[in-house]
């Protein structure tokens, strides 16, 4: 059963780590037990966009993570899921239907990709060198890997493209005029895309959180009523043999949460702080959707909510406060390095329960 629709099970699924909208189903990004991750972000095209309920572009995330073993499986997934249900239906917890279509990034050990789509069609373009980013937009010009193999004659037959010359999927699949929201994505596209150039050849887990903490690029908002929900940051080593590492804010705005470590290994200890309630009533599965509203927040979101106003109304407390979450972020990065570097060993008992004694320790500051 995901948000909307119920599809057919698969004999195996893969233990998976989400970071996700409360009311769905799906997941804004995660990864798996195979070093699998997939994140996704809304982009308007020319294909018109369903209100009728399908599958979420979030569903298809954790569908893909559920169910691939390898990146390339994933997107295989995805693809073959979105041609036969297609996507559609309301991104938003509110009676206002907000519908969008889905790029997504996904990489595993050895493989990276970017997954562009449009309506029930699409292009993937392999990452084999550098560094990528999406934001908001299509971003695969001719440089395509797999495609969907209706994809030219749809833009032929829709007077898209002539049939010659060059295919450049973004430019054939764009609207010619952005909705006003996405007006902004060209620069935060543009600006992430230079961050990242800015530190090829040397980009760390502590380079990826500064890029996500980037308030003049606009990657990172926290303005308007508006505030980036979470960020996750993998490290994912070539070597087999070491171990996959996630950090997680699990709170909104990067530029003062904390990316807490999370490990896959047996007996993984539960983290009730970070899960949202569930209700018997639920407004987003009666329907009709969305008529009334509750409170979704899990406590680690409360307690940093209220962290925020002190930051905010007690400027030095706040920079005190910050300057100790920063400190406990610090020891998390150490420790990864110590484990993927071999000096350290710990045993499986401490990686079962390392998210939970960080999510533990911020709480406390919090307090």
């Amino acid at each position: 059963q995901c948000t909307y629709l119920e599809i057919e099970q698969v004999e195996h699924t893969h233990a998976v780590v989400l970071s996700r909208p409360a009311w769905l189903w799906g997941a804004e990004m995660g990864a798996n037990d195979c070093g699998v991750c997939v994140g996704n972000e809304g982009v308007w095209t020319r294909e018109p966009t369903g209100e009728a309920e399908a599958l979420l572009g979030m569903d298809l995330v954790r569908l893909g993570l559920e169910r691939g073993g390898s990146a390339r499986e994933a997107l295989e997934v995805i693809t073959a899921l979105l041609e036969r249900y297609g996507q559609g239906g309301s991104c938003k917890e509110e009676p206002v239907p907000f519908v969008y279509h889905n790029t997504f990034l996904l990489a595993d050990r050895t493989e990276a990709w970017v997954l562009e789509t449009a309506g029930r069609y699409w292009a993937a373009q392999r990452i084999r060198e550098g560094s990528r980013n999406i934001s908001n937009q299509l971003s695969i010009g001719s440089d395509i890997t797999a495609e969907h193999t209706g994809l030219r004659e749809r833009a032929r037959s829709q007077g898209w493209w002539n049939g010659d010359g060059e295919f450049s999927f973004a430019q054939v699949f764009s609207l010619e005029k952005q909705p006003p929201r996405m007006e902004a994505a060209r620069a935060r596209f543009q600006a992430g895309k230079e961050l990242l150039q800015q530190h090829a050849g040397d980009i760390t887990a502590e380079t990826l959180m500064s890029i996500l903490r980037d308030k003049d690029s606009g990657i990172c908002v926290d303005t308007e009523g508006f505030r980036t929900a979470g960020s996750m940051v993998s490290v994912l080593p070539r070597d087999p043999t070491l171990p996959c590492v996630h950090f997680f804010t699990a709170t909104p705005d990067p530029s003062r949460s904390v990316f807490k470590p999370f490990v896959f290994v047996a007996g993984i200890k539960p983290v009730p702080q970070v899960r949202s309630p569930t209700f018997l009533q639920d407004p987003a599965k009666q329907i009709p959707r969305f008529q009334s509203s509750v409170d979704r927040r899990h406590e680690l979101y409360r307690r940093h909510q209220a962290a925020l106003e002190l930051m905010e109304q007690d400027r030095e407390r706040g920079q005190k406060l910050l300057e100790m979450l920063q400190e406990l972020e610090k020891q998390g990065l150490e420790g990864m390095r110590e484990l993927l570097q071999g000096t350290v060993t710990p045993c499986p008992e401490e990686l079962a329960d390392l998210f939970f004694d960080c999510v533990e320790a911020e709480m406390k500051f919090y307090t």
